[in-house]
């Protein structure tokens, strides 16, 4: 008798019993976590911003790669061509890093149409790569009032969505322009302190993670499907 046969709508070709043997048997990665960050604010004294530089000063001290995307000139999604020149720079970043931090102002309760603007352009597949299934995710946000967490909710749910792996951790900085002083570097507080946490988990689990995410991420129901079944699926003109 075999694991499967008392479940007929198993194909048994396809399945797998998960084995922590095929999570321990890899070569760990000698070169640093390579982390993507972006922010969702053009502001001139942007504190997103101000954020993810203070994120990237933590990430490169704890050995990573840390790289900060400029927003600035990335059109609407869809309202330009993907070969667009900030896009393509976007769409490399985001296949070159193996985790990410993304930092939102809230605005009217959400995150900004900037943040969702660079998130949208980064699709779920290009070609055969998926840019963004297993990497590592960090969600931080800024208000410019009491603290609140509707921007790092929803973060998570695009996280999610884009098949990331998002740490426990999360960062909300209340009336953020109180936490900087005049050289735009952020004070001693307990939320820079929190910032440091989710960093330090950031890291850790990029590298726990990073050699092994193609296993973490292979799927049943993706294996008894051909590649000519599954573009037909996705690619239909209606549901």
């Amino acid at each position: 008798m075999t694991a499967t046969d008392d479940l007929p709508n198993i194909d048994p070709e396809h399945f797998r019993t998960p084995s922590s043997g095929a999570l321990s048997d890899r070569t760990p990665s000698a070169h640093k976590p390579r982390i993507l960050l972006l922010y969702g604010s053009l502001r001139e004294r942007s504190f997103s911003r101000l954020v993810a530089e203070e994120a990237a000063r933590l990430l490169e001290a704890m050995g990573a790669e840390p790289r900060i995307f400029n927003p600035r000139g990335l059109p609407l999604a869809d309202a330009e061509d993907a070969s667009h020149p900030k896009v393509q720079e976007l769409r490399k970043l985001a296949e070159w890093s193996e985790g990410m931090v993304w930092c939102s102002p809230e605005r009217h309760g959400a995150m900004t149409g900037i943040m969702k603007t660079q998130i949208d352009w980064i699709p779920l597949s290009i070609g055969g790569m998926r840019p963004t299934q297993g990497k590592t995710l960090a969600v931080m946000q800024v208000c410019g009032g009491s603290q609140s967490f509707n921007a790092v909710n929803q973060l998570r749910v695009l996280g999610r969505w884009m098949r990331m792996i998002t740490i426990p951790n999360q960062s909300s900085v209340p009336k953020a322009f109180t936490e900087f002083d005049d050289n735009n570097r952020m004070l001693p507080s307990p939320f820079y302190n929190r910032i440091v946490d989710v960093m330090e988990e950031l890291v850790k689990f990029t590298l726990l993670t990073r050699d092994c995410s193609d296993y973490l991420t292979d799927r049943y129901s993706e294996r008894v499907e051909s590649a000519e079944e599954v573009s037909k699926r996705v690619n239909q003109r209606s549901m």
